[in-house]
């Protein structure tokens, strides 16, 4: 786990910047079917929330909460998903999906379903910025 943080390619080319917490990089994934926040820890070499010691898990699980809310602010949803899943991007994250019924997934997970739609420029501008507001 040593090194110099860098963000897993594909995580970059599938998201928006947000903001930087202080643990986390919180990004917004550009797929305007759901409103998606990914939660990546800035540290080297992560994959699962086991390589985080406790504080780190407790910090991580604290801007999992605040992002949740904030997201829920700006987009209210039925259900809110929460999880940390890697099986095809390695680098620890952790996604907050705000779900509602009838979305181009629902009832079953985004993961996998069709493709992404994304979001216009003003949108990926607006929606960040939101996002920050929320989060203080």
């Amino acid at each position: 786990m040593s090194g110099t943080f860098a963000l897993d390619p594909r995580l970059a080319a599938d998201t928006v910047f947000v903001a930087d917490l202080p643990l986390s990089r919180l990004l917004l994934m550009d797929d305007a079917r759901f409103p998606w926040l990914i939660l990546v820890p800035r540290r080297a070499g992560l994959v699962e929330w086991s390589d985080l010691d406790r504080d780190a898990q407790h910090a991580l699980l604290d801007e999992a909460q605040l992002a949740a809310a904030a997201l829920r602010a700006v987009a209210p949803c039925d259900k809110l998903n929460i999880g940390a899943l890697g099986n095809v991007v390695r680098q620890l994250h952790v996604h907050v999906v705000a779900r509602r019924a009838g979305d181009a997934a629902w009832p079953g997970p985004v993961w996998g379903s069709g493709a992404a739609v994304r979001y216009d420029a003003a949108a990926r501008a607006a929606l960040p910025a939101r996002l920050r507001a929320r989060l203080g």
